[in-house]
């Protein structure tokens, strides 16, 4: 990557490397920032007039768009279900935002109702600031026979109250809510998924133990719900497919069949924690070629212990030990999470065998539609300045939010006004 900074009328810099667009990947390219947004993204060769073209590094870089993480708990040693104050939840936004995350949803898991509105309250104040980009409810209205790393004694039936109060304290900041279709009180007039698109928020199906039917119908009024208020997504999301999810079975399909078709006819993202624990590789590049990118999510549902050792931790009311980067219950042994960046989900996938192109979309441009952002999640003219750089590796060395320098690898490297 080489890069020129000056100072015209605006703040200017020009970033060239190989730049991975919405739909391909441009081996020597120019990604030119005026301030906080991209003005300009295409080959050195067709670079505007008057641009001074770096020369080309001797160790090109690759540039991504900054990733977009729907479903994140936490990371650096800090946990959103369990940070009482704003900073203990920057410790988490922090650690993605170094690895290249630079829109963060942060999740909070199943907990009692006074906790659930206290935690909603503090990360209110992050999305305020502008931290993360809103708040991810994972229950209380979830199957306790697939609660995963979830406490099923704290689980409840689909309540509408509670749904609109967590709305009103997180002051417009609720995105999502993971629910799953069958509990009583989600589905119907006047249940829990209706009341999510009323509040602005959209539905995500999961840790379900529901028949493909009731799956089915799920999606369906949700679609129905999102319509009828003009939401942010007209597409409802699915939590990490396949985990806390009934199994696909040939003579009973369950969630997880009803999910991938809705996805495939359009009616549905779904959310897959691809960091080679969670899903095998050849899970994640089945269902890249069965839906598409434009249909998937990559999330990394981490909790506190990414970017940390392993040792013991917290998710919620939960306790959680982490061994050799795998995090699980310390009762009961359920996966309880993830440990890894965004950034390292898109590393496994491409390993997995998807193309770098398809990767990157499910990490960041399908997400941001999710949230109904067209500011962020990719390499264009009029997004938000978000850039991360990496190296052939996929590991991060720069990154750019907004056109200011979050991060560096190489501090001497990087050019300053």
């Amino acid at each position: 990557m080489a890069e020129i900074t000056s100072r015209p009328a605006l703040h200017t810099t020009v970033i060239r490397g190989r730049v991975v667009t919405p739909d391909q990947v441009l081996d020597d390219a120019l990604v030119l920032v005026e301030d906080q947004h991209i003005t300009w993204v295409g080959p050195v060769s067709g670079a505007p007039a008057g641009v001074e073209v770096p020369a080309p590094d001797t160790h090109p870089r690759t540039l991504l768009p900054g990733l977009v993480d729907l479903h994140c708990h936490g990371g650096g040693g800090a946990s959103f279900p369990d940070a009482t104050t704003p900073d203990e939840a920057r410790t988490a936004v922090r650690e993605h935002l170094r690895h290249g995350t630079t829109t963060l949803v942060a999740s909070l898991v199943t907990a009692a109702e006074a906790t659930l509105l206290e935690r909603t309250a503090t990360l209110a104040d992050l999305a305020d600031a502008g931290e993360i980009a809103g708040i991810h409810l994972e229950g209380p209205f979830l199957s306790s026979a697939r609660c995963g790393a979830q406490d099923p004694t704290l689980m409840l039936d689909g309540r509408s109250r509670l749904v609109r109060e967590v709305a009103r304290v997180s002051r417009g900041h609720l995105l999502t809510m993971t629910v799953a279709p069958e509990v009583p009180g989600v589905l119907g007039e006047g249940g829990v998924v209706e009341t999510l698109a009323e509040v602005g928020a959209v539905p995500s199906i999961g840790h379900t133990d529901a028949s493909a039917e009731v799956a089915t119908e799920g999606v369906a009024q949700a679609v129905r719900a999102l319509a009828a208020v003009a939401s942010r997504s007209g597409r409802p999301t699915v939590t990490h497919l396949f985990n806390g999810m009934r199994p696909l079975h040939h003579r009973d399909p369950g969630p997880v069949a009803a999910c991938l078709a809705a996805a495939a006819r359009g009616d549905a993202v779904v959310e897959l924690v691809a960091d080679g624990t969670h899903l095998a590789g050849a899970t994640v590049a089945a269902v890249f070629d069965l839906v598409g990118p434009t249909a998937i999510a990559l999330v990394t549902d981490a909790m506190a212990a990414a970017g940390m050792p392993d040792g013991t931790y917290r998710l919620g009311s939960l306790g959680v030990e982490v061994a050799d980067g795998v995090a699980r219950l310390s009762e009961g042994g359920a996966i309880a999470g993830g440990t890894a960046h965004l950034v390292d989900v898109v590393r496994a996938t491409v390993a997995a065998g998807v193309p770098l192109v398809h990767a990157v979309h499910a990490a960041a441009t399908t997400p941001a539609a999710v949230l109904g952002r067209r500011d962020v999640g990719a390499l264009e003219a009029g997004r938000r300045a978000d850039v991360l750089v990496v190296d052939d590796d996929l590991t991060p060395v720069r990154v750019l939010r907004a056109g200011a320098w979050v991060h560096a690898e190489d501090p001497a490297g990087v050019a300053r006004d």
